[in-house]
């Protein structure tokens, strides 16, 4: 990065550009704000006022000179982040992610609310510039979620842009149209040209992802008229949507014209990934129309194009920054573990020392024996008492953390609802309007569009409906009470729940699930809810010790789990087997004890397999495991008919 910094301070004496780095406008405003983030928001705003300069990196490195000069480390830091955004564009993405996590860094330490939040916006941009699909849509939720905290309309409006344009190219785009209404709704209100422009093409783009062509065009003519003048990057998406619709309605001669246009403007502000997608609609255009050989030396700028920017040496450099990151994150992680391994040693000694006080007292009123005695015997009571609470605890533990993990589940149906009903209210707003006006065509297509919406909040609200009637009913506390259950479906049902659970907390874990079920068994009478925790706690450890061995790297092993059920002499058994690292023959005797663990400090309280074998021992049935170090473990439940 520093050689491309040098380079255009070079260029910069070189051209002889006036040293005056911020117009009189925004200086007065700038130097009447009393905070990083007040000042902080009027220099993003000039630099998105800017971009569309061709010159405007030379002007931000200017700039960045001038507040060091004045000691202004925080307006440097924002001039920074304005140049990460353009090496993401130029396909630098790996020397912007270099600078961005030191600056994020610095804007936490200020507490800079709008400098976390913009250096957000702008990993997003270098993720997506990188072809990271996944980091691109974390960073763009995670950017609106600070946005909506800062109560900005103006950077609420670029947040759920982003968001559009997200859903609508990595496939998603209901989600990408409901976004794209949000930021133009926002955009309009402001009567803002730039947001304006980003708003109508996204929901353009949205149109195009769902293949309504005919739908995109005027959002994109609209934003055509503001993009030359406000956003060239702008420009740059929107000729390039212009050239699919034109190849999809087989009008090549158009598809082909609207494709160099925008190959030529993302070639002139190296807007390379663009640059790309230009030269894969110019030569698919010509490959539907020819000539054939304008085609291949159209594909050949593409996959030179896209080998210049999606090269193994950048690949390699982007894998180191995941590396340091996650080595970062890990850190932050252990100070935070070794922090509670002390406040637990402080608690443990505090619980020492009062109950050393406690044996003095004692001991000092031994003579008074019969009152030592009730003394006793309350402290008992309320270490029995302690005891039953520390195993419900545990019993429930498993289960709320699977329903924890599962509830984000929940957010994505009540999003549809909210969104739809807010624009099913202002959809309802135009039919007014347009009835006042005597348009009964417009509004009986308002209607429809009202109409579609509240099926879709309809649909989504009985997911959500599912999604809570079943964690309530896995979450709701024993009756105590037998009853004839399923057990088929049951396990089943838990090995889902405990799949699904993890893989919501880790996206990382993956594992190959297999069922064997006797389905002559039918129905058995246990507590359902008390087998269920036996079952989560087994299948759980299950997917702890494959993914374990995963981590070791050992070649071609495939993480699996095994359900299996059959009926034996009148008994049930029930079979749950990994292929794991099994459990060492010295401690498998041990593993049912109280309080035993072999997990990590921190990771597991050892009353797991203790409560289960307790709980199918009060079922009158057995619970063992049979296993073997280093290629996994089997636990085999028998219960009675």
């Amino acid at each position: 990065m520093k050689r491309y910094i040098i380079f255009f301070l070079l260029l910069i004496l070189c051209s002889g550009i006036a040293a005056q780095p911020l117009p009189d406008s925004i200086k007065t405003l700038y130097k009447s704000a009393t905070t990083d983030s007040e000042r902080g928001r009027l220099l993003t705003r000039y630099f998105d006022l800017i971009t569309n300069d061709d010159s405007v990196l030379s002007k931000l490195l200017q700039l960045k000179e001038y507040f060091k000069k004045v000691k202004d480390p925080s307006a440097e830091d924002y001039v920074q982040l304005s140049v990460t955004r353009i090496m993401a564009r130029i396909s630098e993405y790996s020397a912007a992610l270099n600078d961005l996590f030191p600056l994020l860094t610095r804007f936490e330490q200020r507490k800079d609310e709008y400098g976390i939040m913009v250096a957000n916006r702008h990993f997003s941009y270098a993720w997506y510039a990188s072809g990271d699909e996944e980091k691109t849509i974390y960073y763009d939720k995670k950017t609106l979620e600070l946005t909506l905290a800062l109560n900005d309309d103006y950077e609420l409006a670029m947040a759920y842009n982003n968001l559009s344009s997200d859903y609508s190219e990595y496939g998603f785009p209901d989600s990408g149209f409901v976004a794209g209404q949000k930021a133009l709704a926002i955009a309009r209100k402001m009567n803002d040209p730039l947001l304006i422009c980003k708003a109508v093409s996204t929901l353009g783009e949205s149109y195009i992802a769902q293949k309504k062509y005919e739908e995109s065009i005027p959002y994109l003519r609209e934003g055509l008229q503001f993009a030359y003048t406000v956003s060239t990057i702008d420009a740059c998406y929107i000729l390039n949507d212009f050239s699919i619709i034109y190849r999809e309605k087989n009008i090549s001669d158009s598809a082909i014209y609207y494709g160099k246009k925008a190959a030529e403007l993302s070639a002139r502000i190296k807007f390379n990934r663009y640059l790309v997608k230009a030269y894969q609609n110019i030569y698919l255009a010509y490959e539907k129309a020819g000539p054939q050989d304008s085609a291949f030396r159209y594909y050949k700028l593409w996959i030179s194009t896209k080998d210049s920017i999606y090269n193994a040496d950048k690949a390699k450099q982007v894998q180191a920054i995941n590396v340091r990151e996650q080595n970062r994150v890990q850190a932050i992680e252990q100070e935070r573990m070794e922090l509670a391994n002390k406040i637990r040693i402080s608690i443990l000694l505090a619980g020492l020392a009062i109950l050393l006080v406690f044996g003095l007292f004692l001991y000092r009123n031994n003579r008074q024996k019969q009152r030592t005695n009730t003394v006793l015997e309350r402290t008992l009571s309320d270490l029995k008492s302690t005891q039953s609470q520390l195993i419900q605890a545990e019993k429930m533990a498993s289960l709320g953390e699977l329903t924890a993990g599962i509830a984000h589940e929940i957010q994505n149906p009540l999003n549809f609802v909210n969104n739809f009903s807010e624009v099913s209210t202002e959809l309802l707003d135009e039919m007014k309007e347009e009835l006042a006006k005597g348009n009964y065509d417009e509004a009986t297509a308002i209607a429809n569009d009202v109409k579609e919406n509240l099926e879709k909040i309809n649909h989504h609200g009985k997911r959500a409906d599912g999604i809570v009637k079943g964690m309530l009913q896995h979450s709701r506390s024993s009756s105590g009470q037998k009853e004839p259950t399923d057990i088929n479906a049951l396990a089943d049902e838990y090995l889902r729940l405990a799949y699904h659970g993890l893989r919501a907390k880790d996206k990382s874990f993956n594992a190959t699930l297999e069922t064997n079920y006797d389905e002559t068994i039918g129905t058995i009478n246990i507590i359902p809810q008390d087998i269920g925790r036996v079952l989560l706690n087994l299948i759980t450890n299950a997917f702890y010790s494959t993914n374990e061995k995963k981590k070791q790297g050992t070649a071609s092993y495939e993480p699996t789990v095994t359900i299996t059920t059959k009926k034996l002499n009148g008994k049930v058994q029930l079979n749950v087997k990994d292929n794991g690292n099994g459990i060492p023959q010295k401690i498998a005797d041990k593993i049912f004890q109280p309080f035993f663990t072999t997990k990590p400090t921190g990771q597991g309280t050892g009353l797991g397999l203790s409560l289960s074998y307790d709980i199918v021992k009060a079922h009158g049935g057995e619970l063992k495991v049979e296993t073997k170090e280093g290629e996994g473990a089997e636990f085999v439940i028998t219960l009675p008919v």
